[in-house]
């Protein structure tokens, strides 16, 4: 039997997949000496199918450490040593050197990982030795020997990367165990069902795991058995129902392997081991890493360590919590426990848990024990810990402690309780926050006012509302979310293998699983909406429906969740916008005391500009005139406009438009109170607000075919001819901006006098600020484009101003968004008392990509690593941002209080708002909803904070 498992060894080896899971290509680069180590780097990237990786003939350093040991009186490393043994080693380390109960143990380092892929899939030959060694001492810590069949070690094999990434690499429990040491654990426990439990367990994470057998494979087995004995419990089976399931389960693996299940404890954790490693580039690990900007390079450590066992009896326990609730931010002892049960059976949402409450009435002493070690965690790392902890027979262990996941309005809260508490300060307090995490706080909530029908009731697991159609998979969630439909993904329960549909759910309802569990972690996480452990439903995931009562909602069918209260609602209810705290409030104004990037709002309503002021802004960064023409009732009076055969027919329809757009102005005016509001001039080209092509020939057919009057034809053929006059083979760099202006000055000059009359009026009134208007003339590629159109508004602003009998302040400045503006800015700056970076045209036009199209090869260009990151998300510092130095220094080498801002979308993006601030820019500007996000970003960067990689 050996040789073949050594056989599928080497097969898994070139293979690297479990199933039908493809794995990334792993590409070489060495980093320099760090501390006393070398430390070699493996660059995972996605690359299609892949059977091999070439051998990389690198050599490696003679004593290189590569197992921590953990546990007993002292730890080998320590809770800073993150980047080498991962968070969970890092934390078992920590945790031990202060005193923590913590089963023996040790960590194979992250090195190893990027060693093993380099090598591969094979490990490093200075690994077995250090392994030896590890295993000596835990059976020195235990008084027990691994493979021995009279007092048997048993192990979990367990992973852990530098970044927590809960769920998405693998996990094995109870190794160690093969038909001769079951006898040994039986004999040594003298608990027969206990023994045949655990081996049962671990044949199935086993073949799960390592020979990458679909665990439905087991489960069906398990759940025939179970029915066939009627009962609903896994701790409901008995020995005789353990014992034919354990006699299924290995004849599966011969079955789908062609190899008996290895008996050889060595081999089982080597083959273990390996795949713990691999699971680093599983695909769901990829995805994880992707949406949460997780570099691919740091590989993954491995904790091996003693079982110690949950599943005992009603003495034993296993359970995971929080130091503060995770949800809210509440400083409460927060967890879940199973008796009688393991780990995974926790997370994995096959029984629903108990409340940590429940466990201070079942053993008493043990819930103090565990609520005096969690303070302690909490206050030692300053910060809130997720923990996780066995009782093995009224024995408490801690099995880890890392920093907790939380949604964003408990992360909010508790920084703000932690600063006032004294145990960090302002500074940490802000950078715990990550800034576009605050779009969680955003989230739409049930309306009270709202007739809803309430058909189940579950966990509240992750706070918001959010309606969409209920898909049954992860793969259809991703294709209706694709076809543009909103969604709700509805399992049993999620694994994490459901992370790329989890991502684009609206919400997640689950009818298993407590508020620890898989779901609820990730879904809190990514701040979506979750409800989970809806007992009273049952999912059919296979026939696409689930069934509350009498209600039968299948795929397709509108359902509604409250993640802050756990009801499940049939159809869509409506919602009304959040309400901020005031625990968000202080925080934002400790934010704002360290900013120096002053927050504008991309507003062109006054909704948008009231909503932009309730959220801080500091003023409108642009105004886009042109949408104010799309109203239904003004787009007629725009086509009469564009259809004139002359200036007179233009003049008089632009009058027409001139108080609609006056009114429009007012009404941002009173909003912003006085404060700064940049208003660009029309930018589109005129084709836009005309009708489509092929729909007027349509009706023109339509209307001859019917007799339609001669005069009504001729009428719809001249907007066919003014459209295919219109007509821009490249309207992006076509008849647009400035060069609308140029050509029809009177549209420049009606948006002028609107613009000033409004301000006029407004100014005039004593209840009223006077507003500041700065009129943004767009597409200016050389300066006489600028002069012209400025000479225009001046002359209307003196004009308007003199008929007003008052005096305005008010600014004229440009976009920089064509690559020739920003390399002629010092000329530009004689003209210009502003700059506002329009970074969607300056991308576009830098790259030479229409941003229509992009999205068509951009993806491709990301996966293989020819772009970093979307260059019309995150602003490209090598390129186009070179182009926004040249002009920030060109502009001030003529003007020196030039003020100069950017009203793109990335002014909303974090990693862009730094840029900005080493820029030293004035403002960025931002649609209403990214304004607390820019607010924090603009604080992070000036707290020195550079990246935003998950922490």
């Amino acid at each position: 039997m050996a040789p073949k498992i050594k056989k599928k060894q080497k097969k898994a080896k070139k293979i690297i997949v479990k199933s039908k899971k493809a794995y990334s290509t792993a590409k070489k680069t060495v980093t320099k000496k760090a501390k006393k180590q070398n430390k070699v780097k493996i660059s995972a990237k996605m690359a299609g199918k892949v059977t091999d990786v070439k051998k990389v003939k690198e050599s490696k350093p003679k004593g290189l450490k590569l197992v921590y040991l953990f546990g007993g009186k002292k730890a080998e490393g320590n809770g800073e040593m993150k980047d080498l043994l991962g968070g969970k080693g890092a934390g078992l380390a920590e945790m031990t050197n202060i005193g923590i109960p913590v089963p023996p143990g040790f960590t194979i380092t992250t090195e190893t990982c990027n060693l093993f892929y380099q090598n591969r899939m094979t490990p490093p030959k200075e690994l077995m030795p250090q392994v030896k060694k590890g295993l000596a001492y835990i059976e020195k810590e235990t008084g027990k020997k691994f493979g021995d069949v009279s007092n048997p070690l048993l192990l979990s094999v367990r992973s852990g990367s530098k970044f927590s990434m809960p769920g998405m690499m693998d996990t094995v429990l109870n190794l160690g165990l093969n038909d001769k040491t079951l006898i040994g654990l039986i004999n040594k426990t003298d608990n027969e069902r206990f023994a045949y439990d655990s081996y049962r367990r671990f044949i199935q994470m086993f073949g799960n795991v390592v020979l990458g057998i679909d665990k439905s494979e087991f489960e069906s087995i398990l759940e025939n058995r179970k029915k066939k004995q009627k009962i609903k419990l896994d701790t409901e089976l008995a020995v005789g129902d353990l014992k034919y399931i354990i006699k299924k389960f290995k004849a599966k693996i011969k079955e789908k392997t062609g190899d008996e299940f290895p008996q050889d404890v060595n081999i089982q954790l080597e083959m273990a081991r390996d795949a713990v490693f691999r699971s680093w580039n599983n695909p769901r690990a990829i995805t994880y890493r992707r949406l949460n900007d997780i570099p691919g390079d740091l590989g993954t450590a491995v904790n091996i360590q003693a079982m110690v066992f949950g599943n005992m009896g009603e003495n034993s326990a296993t359970g995971v919590g929080f130091t503060r609730d995770p949800s809210t931010g509440q400083k409460k002892f927060y967890g879940e426990y199973l008796t009688n049960a393991q780990g995974e059976d926790v997370v994995a949402g096959i029984r629903t848990p108990k409340h940590i409450s429940s466990l201070a009435k079942e053993m008493p002493n043990i819930y103090k024990q565990l609520k005096a070690i969690t303070v302690k965690l909490e206050e030692h790392y300053r910060d809130v810990q997720d923990f996780e902890f066995t009782i093995q027979e009224n024995k408490l262990y801690m099995l880890q402690t890392r920093t907790g996941k939380r949604t964003t309005a408990a992360a909010v809260r508790i920084a703000v309780d932690m600063v006032k508490e004294k145990l960090i300060s302002k500074k940490e307090a802000l950078l715990r926050v990550k800034p576009e995490s605050l779009d969680q706080l955003l989230h739409p909530q049930i309306n009270p006012t709202a007739v809803a029908n309430v058909i189940a009731r579950g966990l509240a697991a992750s706070p918001g509302a959010a309606s969409g159609i209920a898909v049954f998979s992860a793969d259809d969630a991703v294709r209706f979310a694709k076809a543009g439909k909103k969604v709700i993904l509805v399992r049993q329960e999620t694994n994490p293998d459901d992370i790329h549909g989890m991502n684009v759910a609206e919400g997640i309802l689950t009818s298993r699983g407590g508020m620890t569990s898989h779901a609820a972690v990730v879904a809190r996480g990514m701040g979506k909406c979750c409800v989970a452990g809806v007992e009273n439903i049952k999912v059919y995931e296979v026939d696409r429906k689930f069934i509350a009562g009498k209600h039968v909602i299948s795929e397709g069918d509108i359902v509604t969740l409250n993640g802050s209260t756990g009801e499940v609602m049939l159809g869509e209810v409506e919602t009304t916008e959040p309400k901020l705290s005031g625990g968000f409030g202080t925080f934002m104004s400790w934010a704002d005391e360290v900013r120096k990037l002053k927050v504008r709002a991309n507003a062109d309503t006054k909704k948008d500009a009231s909503l932009a002021r309730s959220f801080g802004a500091e003023g409108i960064g642009l105004c886009r005139t042109e949408h104010m023409f799309f109203a239904p009732d003004r787009v007629p009076i725009v086509q009469k406009m564009i259809l004139a055969d002359n200036e007179l027919e233009r003049t008089e329809a632009l009058e027409q438009l001139l108080p609609l757009q006056k009114n429009n102005f007012k009404e941002i005016f009173d909003a912003m109170q006085g404060l700064p509001v940049t208003i660009r001039t029309i930018d589109p080209p005129l084709h836009e607000f005309l009708p489509d092509k092929q729909e007027i020939i349509k009706e023109i057919e339509q209307m001859r075919a019917a007799g339609a009057w001669e005069d009504d034809i001729r009428a719809k053929e001249k907007i066919l001819t003014r459209i295919e006059e219109l007509e821009e083979f490249n309207p992006m760099m076509g008849h647009r901006g400035c060069r609308l202006g140029i050509t029809y000055p009177e549209i420049t000059e009606m948006q002028a006098r609107a613009i000033f009359s409004a301000a006029c009026e407004t100014a005039k009134n004593p209840r009223k600020k006077a507003p500041i208007p700065e009129i943004m003339i767009p597409l200016v590629g050389t300066v006489e484009e600028l002069k012209h159109q400025k000479n225009i508004i001046i002359h209307v602003a003196d004009e308007v101003m003199s008929h007003y009998k008052t005096k305005l302040k008010y600014h004229i400045g440009t976009m920089i968004e064509i690559p020739r503006g920003a390399i002629t800015a010092d000329e530009i700056a004689r003209e210009a008392e502003f700059f506002s970076f329009g970074t969607n045209d300056l991308t576009q036009m830098t790259f030479g990509y229409s941003r229509d199209d992009a999205e068509k090869f951009i993806k491709v260009y990301l996966d293989k690593g020819i772009l970093k990151k979307d260059p019309f998300i995150s602003i490209d510092t090598d390129g186009v941002g070179q182009l926004m130095k040249i002009a920030v220094d060109k502009g001030r080498s003529i003007r020196k209080d030039i003020k100069i801002g950017i009203c793109g979308e990335h002014g909303g993006d974090p990693d862009s708002i730094t840029f900005c601030h080493q820029l030293d820019i004035d403002y960025v500007s931002c649609s209403p909803y990214r304004i607390p996000v820019a607010r924090l970003a603009a604080a992070h960067a000036a707290l020195g904070k550079t990246e935003y990689t998950q922490k």
